[in-house]
């Protein structure tokens, strides 16, 4: 009874496994290390190092393993490398997701879980973001997540394979044990606090001519505990016959840039110098989701997702870690035949 998580070494996937161990469940872990961490891992978790396009691999792992649903993490999440290599985005996000969900389906694995994004609507029209806003990517990212998602509207007709669609507004937060540890890191929270730690001098701040109150781009923060809670909530929908379903993971209220960065200053107690340059592509003025639909359906409300305690927490987890995760041991895996 096994809950296959892909992309597990990750930061939100990592959190998620934490949550499914804390509830009971069995977990197996795939995961080819590229952007996630070894030690992110407890050591008793099976993890198989290797490819989601392993069709092979990912028949052995349901295997060997028993496993009767999957929660799918891993997939490459940098908006700026999607739009410098959009190759990249839809050979790892689309197709070799086509390939898991081949295995599965080819397996008798009908539930799935699925880590989408808001990026999926592009431009918003109207704020807050429901989810029948039309869906108009601007990045290949929002495209390749697109594509997946049309997939199992796809999958879920023909061969019955249910499945929820989680859209993500801005994760962020750790736990005691895990956090955001990115290379590059391109998310704001983070970078704030690595200038806190002295790592960096000042934050660079995108653009500062937004049509918003101060300037700068509006984010809804979510929390990853929260996040992670809503995975778990997502696949118990499904085990009690629940339809698929396409839902928002936000906090339904957006903070801006300064607005973080002043939190961040009262709750590090450091000056946090800014630099403001040009607009980022692919960045809207305003993501803001609407989480009505998602609470209904989970039963389900963001219980530590106000903007103190997402940096707080935080603060904590990189002043713990301040290089971020430690380096892993010798590799401990059971990816080899």
């Amino acid at each position: 009874m096994t809950i296959l998580v892909t992309g597990g070494a990750g930061y939100i996937g990592s959190v998620t496994v934490e949550q499914l161990r804390q509830a009971g469940r069995p977990v197996a872990i795939l995961d080819n290390l590229s952007r996630g961490h070894q030690t992110a891992i407890p050591p008793d978790v099976p993890l198989y190092v290797g490819d989601i396009g392993d069709r092979a691999l990912v028949r052995r792992v349901i295997r060997e393993q028993g496993v009767v649903a999957c929660i799918h993490f891993a997939a490459l999440a940098l908006v700026p490398e999607s739009v410098e290599q959009p190759a990249l985005y839809y050979d790892n996000n689309a197709y070799r997701c086509q390939t898991l969900l081949d295995a599965l389906r080819e397996a008798g694995i009908g539930r799935f879980v699925f880590s989408s994004t808001c990026a999926t609507y592009g431009l918003p029209r109207a704020i807050p973001i429901a989810e029948d806003h039309p869906q108009q990517p601007i990045t290949p990212y929002g495209w390749s997540k697109l594509f997946v998602e049309r997939m199992l509207a796809d999958y879920d007709r023909a061969y019955g394979l249910r499945f929820v669609a989680l859209r993500y507004f801005n994760a962020a937060g750790a736990t005691a044990d895990r956090g955001e540890d990115h290379e590059p890191e391109t998310h704001l929270i983070p970078n704030v606090l690595r200038v806190a730690l002295g790592k960096a001098e000042a934050v660079q701040v995108y653009g500062g001519d937004y049509p918003t109150p101060d300037g700068t781009a509006i984010r809804d923060y979510i929390h990853v505990a929260d996040l992670a809670a809503a995975h778990v909530a997502a696949l118990d929908a499904l085990t009690a016959g629940q339809p698929s379903a396409f839902l928002n993971l936000g906090a339904g209220r957006g903070h801006s840039v300064l607005e973080v960065i002043d939190a961040a200053r009262r709750i590090t107690g450091h000056s946090i110098p800014v630099r403001v340059g040009s607009r980022r592509l692919g960045d809207p003025p305003q993501l803001v989701a609407d989480p009505r639909a998602a609470q209904g359906y989970l039963d389900w409300r963001p219980a530590v997702s106000d903007l103190e305690h997402i940096i707080a927490s935080a603060w904590r987890w990189h002043c713990r870690y301040p290089n971020g995760y430690p380096k892993a041991e010798p590799l401990r895996a059971v990816s080899e035949p």
